[in-house]
């Protein structure tokens, strides 16, 4: 009988079951199952409850949320923002979708969260916002970007997308800046397959998001209970960012689970820790002493030495899956950068992700860790 290969270890997967199952169910059963509905609005204030902040607004995705607050802080056309340079161009594209520039910023090589130094020596008299990335699960140095952000006039956006369960100084992601967007992509701590929320404090920014959100008009909920026959007048540009009732009640019973969910792929990390310490050619992700780490991604920084090609393809052979950190958004051709970010670019040459979530056993951590050891040493 041929041997059957061992079973594939996936680099991102959702935790999803009964709960999610229930949640649809009802959902379903309730005959509101677009969005801006009944579910919707429970979830956004659910979720402001967890993240501390007085308004969340549940969208499509993290994009249409990051479009969404660049916009309603009144960034466009001859503006510039400083944007954290390692991280999906998801956060660069917002920027653009308003009108203004990306000016990319450097990171600091050990969290990979953007250099506060670098943001600040990219300002120019064209600067209006920052927009602060938490890579991998972990919070940027908000302290120092807030002050900066104050000394200069600008605002301050926290891309949050991987950051769900996350916290800086004992608050949770989310909280920080004029605003903070989060992903629900199937890869994310918690997820809905898709969506996204913004969060915020500020009345006049979560009150112009709702309604660009939604076409520029006000949702059907809020029109159904009126006497008479209400028509909304379009009075400026929305567009249709959404998050459906169906995904929103998902999003709900993963909120239940954020807690224990977090903890899992702490463990999950702390095992790799343990099991990788010594292995020479490559440096484990760092966890700044004032931050909890959400652990969306375990990404390992592999020595110049180390051909990352052919660490994945024998990772892959042995049923281990794995990818690349994340973006040098400055060296993509779509945005034409010329400013120089020499530490993103490096870390986008030598990171690899290795498989992280919370339905990772010890058998599973064991093998993926046996592989990675046997692909380093294999590459010397």
């Amino acid at each position: 009988m041929t041997p059957q290969p061992p079973p594939v270890i996936a680099l991102g997967q959702p935790t999803i079951g009964e709960p999610e199952l229930r949640a649809v169910d009802e959902v379903f059963r309730s005959g509101w199952i677009a969005g801006n509905g009944p579910t919707g609005a429970r979830f956004g204030a659910e979720f402001a409850r967890v993240v501390g902040t007085a308004h969340a607004l549940p969208v499509s995705n993290c994009t249409a949320a990051l479009h969404l607050a660049v916009a309603a802080l009144g960034a466009g056309p001859g503006d510039e923002v400083v944007v954290a340079d390692y991280t999906f161009p998801a956060t660069g594209h917002a920027v653009v979708y308003a009108g203004a520039t990306p000016v990319f910023a450097d990171v600091r090589p050990d969290t990979a969260t953007v250099d506060p130094a670098a943001v600040e020596a990219a300002v120019t008299g064209r600067t209006v916002g920052i927009i602060a990335v938490d890579a991998m699960g972990q919070c940027a140095d908000y302290a120092e970007l807030q002050a900066i952000a104050d000394a200069r006039g600008l605002w301050l956006v926290e891309d949050a997308a991987c950051a769900s369960g996350a916290a800086y100084r004992g608050r949770p992601a989310g909280g920080f800046g004029d605003a903070a967007c989060f992903s629900f992509h199937g890869r994310k701590g918690i997820t809905a397959g898709e969506g996204g929320a913004l969060t915020t404090d500020r009345d006049d920014i979560a009150a112009q998001a709702r309604k660009t959100s939604a076409f520029g008009i006000e949702s059907a909920l809020t029109r159904a209970g009126t006497a008479d026959l209400p028509i909304p007048e379009f009075d400026e540009i929305g567009y249709n960012y959404k998050l459906s009732d169906v995904a929103a009640a998902i999003m709900l019973a993963q909120l239940q689970r954020l807690p224990e969910l977090v903890q899992a792929r702490q463990a999950v990390a702390a095992a790799y820790g343990e099991l990788l310490a010594d292995l020479d050619l490559v440096t484990l992700p760092v966890t700044a002493p004032d931050r909890t780490h959400s652990w969306q991604s375990y990404v390992l920084t592999l020595d110049p030495s180390v051909g990352r090609g052919a660490v994945a393809r024998e990772l892959r052979s042995q049923g281990v899956q794995c990818n690349f950190g994340t973006y040098a958004s400055h060296l993509q051709p779509v945005y034409e950068a010329g400013a120089a970010c020499p530490v993103s670019a490096d870390l986008f040459r030598r990171h690899l992700a290795i498989p992280m979530h919370a339905n990772l056993g010890e058998a599973d951590v064991e093998r993926v860790a046996t592989a990675l050891r046997a692909a380093v040493l294999a590459s010397r």
